[in-house]
């Protein structure tokens, strides 16, 4: 009982704070306000997240996983690493142009805490990496060229669309970053 109990609480928190970053922003929410949301006592929050950075650390974690889960549902099935290409991006322009997508979770972080050092950047950066090598690897099975410069500069798509979708919101121009992947594949 005790087990399954903190387990729930644990998600309980995690679900509010994440919420609430990804809308507001992590130094614009405090640990009251995630207390009060959450309906959980302080005690519980700080017995799950040692401190605010934990919890930071902990929903970016969630938040990376969860957008893995996500790209690699767009392209189960594809067999051709270019076609993978191309469905990954139809699918950031098809998220970036929603309602629900209010940017990517990253970059927030890395605007919000410019220290280098901070926990919250280091995992932020962790996954940007870790995306970067996924583009570059799927440029070289597709034999593309210039692999490395192809995966930076579908990095730069990716990272302006989930920008543009933070900036305007639903029917904005990242609904077209499909088709200038397509052409930088193309190019290469």
């Amino acid at each position: 009982m005790t087990t399954i109990t903190k387990k729930g609480a644990r998600e309980k928190i995690l679900d509010t704070a994440g919420r609430l970053f990804y809308e507001q922003g992590f130094r614009a929410v405090g640990i009251d306000t995630i207390i009060a949301e959450a309906n959980v006592a302080k005690m519980t929050l700080y017995t799950h997240f040692r401190s605010k950075d934990d919890l930071i650390v902990a929903y970016l974690k969630r938040a990376d996983e969860e957008s893995w889960d996500w790209l690699n549902g767009l392209i189960a099935g594809i067999a051709s690493p270019r076609d993978k290409l191309v469905a990954i991006f139809d699918g950031v322009g098809e998220l970036a142009d929603s309602p629900e997508c209010l940017g990517c979770p990253g970059q927030i972080t890395v605007t919000e805490f410019p220290d280098l050092g901070h926990p919250g950047r280091q995992v932020a950066v962790d996954g940007k990496q870790k995306m970067r090598e996924f583009l570059r690897g799927l440029a070289e099975q597709a034999e593309l060229k210039e692999p490395d410069v192809l995966a930076d500069q579908l990095m730069l798509l990716m990272d302006g669309a989930y920008a543009t979708a933070r900036v305007f919101g639903p029917g904005n121009p990242a609904r077209h970053v499909g088709d200038a992947a397509r052409a930088l594949i193309a190019a290469h």
